[in-house]
């Protein structure tokens, strides 16, 4: 049988068993491909119940799952139960997402999954019950260090049709991303990049655009010396590794449909020069993937939306193209990048 895709629990108390349930009841009008769900199935049953969303849930081992998919959910037992109300996370909300997670890596590091897609956590909700990782990313990155015994460096991908872009700094105060900005770091990202790329995006040469990171790419120091210093080493040396990069390129002038169209990936310096662009441009629809694991990870690019949890009124449109996005990517098939 064909593997599937191993859909993570989320968070309990937002969105995310809404858009699972929601999904895999129009399943076939979407097309979608065969997932499964790790969580504790009696909350899936009574979150259904909730909105009043009829669904079949089977209980599964990640190999039956895509036989099971066209007649019941499929759901991978957990091993901990969630409690929590909608939009109100509880003491079992945190070990029931993360041991989510991490049953979704050991089942894709031992081939029994096709890829991950991860529902969204609530990172205030982890952060007090001791999590010590920022987020998502860098505790799938731990996981897999510590299951394959060698380091792993996870750079995150904001991709849609239309654009895609890659933050060398993520969630750091703006003050600190100057400090925390080297010619090392922006390389590795880089190249990071244009391997997962040119490997699971199949685009033989990516053209990567590095945005400056000062107003007008730095005006060659008098706005600042990182562009000079740092940035322009930085491009130099990815030429060098034979990688199709341009810049520093000023930031306000990259992201409109003409420049769009001369690069692949833009690298930018921090996460609102790469964020702001592609949510508006893409709000409803961009995937979060990481690059730099050795499997396919994307998630929807949004968050838990605890207002309106347990209500169905949740857009699924991000987590449908995550779906349909780690499918294609597992499977190697052409996906259109920056449009």
């Amino acid at each position: 049988m064909p593997r599937s895709i191993a859909l993570t629990f989320g968070e309990p108390a937002g969105i995310g068993p809404d858009l699972t349930i929601a999904l895999w009841r129009r399943r076939v009008a979407l097309d979608l491909p065969p997932f499964y769900v790790i969580a504790d199935r009696e909350f899936l049953a009574r979150r259904a119940r909730l909105t009043d969303a009829p669904i079949t849930l089977g209980t599964s081992e990640p190999g039956e799952a895509a036989e099971m998919f066209a007649s019941a959910l499929p759901v991978v037992d957990l091993g901990t139960i969630a409690t929590a109300s909608p939009g109100r996370p509880d003491a079992t909300s945190a070990p029931a997402a993360i041991a989510s997670i991490r049953l979704a890596v050991r089942h894709v590091l031992a081939g029994e999954a096709a890829a991950i897609v991860t529902n969204p956590v609530a990172k205030n909700v982890l952060y007090r019950s001791g999590f010590t990782e920022p987020g998502h990313t860098e505790y799938l990155a731990r996981l897999t260090t510590e299951a394959m015994g060698r380091p792993m460096r996870p750079v995150m991908m904001l991709w849609s049709p239309e654009l895609a872009v890659v933050p060398v700094t993520i969630h750091l105060p703006l003050a600190q991303v100057p400090g925390a900005l080297d010619t090392d770091l922006i390389v590795e990202t880089g190249r990071i990049t244009a391997h997962d790329v040119a490997n699971r995006f199949r685009i033989a040469s990516p053209r990567i655009a590095v945005a400056g990171l000062n107003p007008h790419a730095g005006e060659d120091g008098a706005m600042g010396a990182e562009d000079r210093a740092i940035v322009q080493p930085a491009v130099d040396r990815l030429k060098r590794l034979g990688i199709a990069a341009s810049g520093p390129l000023p930031a306000d002038t990259l992201f409109h449909a003409g420049a769009r169209a001369s690069y692949d990936v833009a690298l930018c310096m921090y996460h609102d020069q790469a964020l702001i662009p592609i949510k508006t441009l893409a709000f409803d629809h961009a995937v979060n993937v990481t690059l730099g694991l050795p499997f396919v990870r994307t998630s929807p690019d949004h968050g838990t939306a605890f207002d309106i949890a347990g209500t169905d009124r949740a857009d699924p449109s991000s987590l449908i193209a995550a779906l349909h996005l780690a499918a294609k990517l597992a499977a190697c098939e052409d996906v259109t990048v920056a449009t």
